[in-house]
């Protein structure tokens, strides 16, 4: 009998020993993660205006009601909105051709493809400066290029309420394009040949081997490279701070960079942390849409 309950105990040891190795991992997940999220969500329920030394102040529903009202939070959406349209759509229909052409055996290939990858693997910070000083009205390069060719006397990119957000989708869509390529590219080279090969031998045009065969095989990859651009662009701030920093008025200012304002700028901390939840709920919603065709 003391045998039979000396081995349950030490098969209860046996079993509880993985969980004391990792409770470490556990309890720092919950310290750094968890806990800030939840404090955060209780937040949102709260007014703390801390511009104005106020303390909490439970008010329900209150910031919500407050953020739907806000013509501003909304301009800042529909400019996310134009970025996710216009600037996703723009790095996977150009990523999309280079991975084609990058596909196909050429000489110095991996050479092309490394150079490609240049842009995504420069810091964002970088890029935003570079990009500030390609914009610049007096000494840009852009300019200076349009002047000489005389096709324009010169543009102000960042100043101008029509073109500083389209400069700012362009300046994303030149660095994150690589990104979209690079694992297009993959997917690409994952098909297998013998289906083309086979398709070709039966008379299958080019185009109908590739929209037949490459896109049915490509669509989980496609799904999944641009429901992740989709959910990094959503959260653009960079950019934004160094080239405009969300101007001329609000023409450029994205849901990121409002955030930031409300948060750290105005000290609205339970406003900013509703309108960090109204972010999410879209993510999730954009995330669904995806996933939705992707179980199909």
């Amino acid at each position: 009998m003391g045998s039979e309950k000396s081995r349950i105990r030490s098969l209860r040891i046996r079993r509880l020993t993985p969980l004391f190795f990792i409770l470490p991992c556990i309890l720092i997940l919950l310290a750094v993660s968890i806990f800030p999220l939840l404090y955060s969500l209780w937040l949102s329920f709260n007014s703390w205006e801390l511009a104005m030394g106020l303390p909490k102040r439970f008010i329900g529903l209150g910031n919500y009601i407050r953020l739907f009202q806000d013509v501003r939070f909304w301009l800042s959406m529909k400019n996310m909105g134009k970025v996710l349209l216009f600037g996703v759509g723009s790095q996977f229909l150009i990523g999309f051709t280079l991975a084609l052409l990058l596909n196909r055996e050429f000489r110095s290939r991996t050479l092309v493809a490394t150079l490609f990858l240049l842009p995504t693997m420069i810091a964002p910070v970088v890029i935003g400066c570079t990009w500030r000083q390609i914009y610049h009205y007096s000494y840009g390069p852009l300019n200076y290029f349009l002047q000489a060719t005389r096709l324009s006397g010169g543009i102000n990119w960042l100043a101008d309420i029509k073109l500083a957000l389209p400069s700012i989708i362009i300046s994303d869509t030149w660095e994150w394009t690589p990104f979209m390529m690079v694992v297009l590219l993959a997917g690409l080279q994952s098909i297998p040949v013998d289906l083309q090969e086979v398709a070709a031998i039966d008379g299958a045009s080019r185009w109908q081997i590739f929209w037949h065969i490459t896109l049915p095989f490509l669509k989980p990859i496609i799904i999944v490279v641009i429901l992740i651009r989709a959910m990094d662009a959503f959260k653009l701030f960079d950019l934004v701070v160094l080239l405009t920093r969300g101007g001329p008025g609000s023409s450029s200012e994205t849901v990121a960079y409002y955030n930031y304002l409300s948060a750290f700028k105005h000290f609205s901390m339970g406003y900013a942390a509703a309108m960090s939840y109204i972010q999410l709920v879209v993510i999730i919603i954009i995330a669904n849409f995806f996933l939705r065709f992707l179980r199909e």
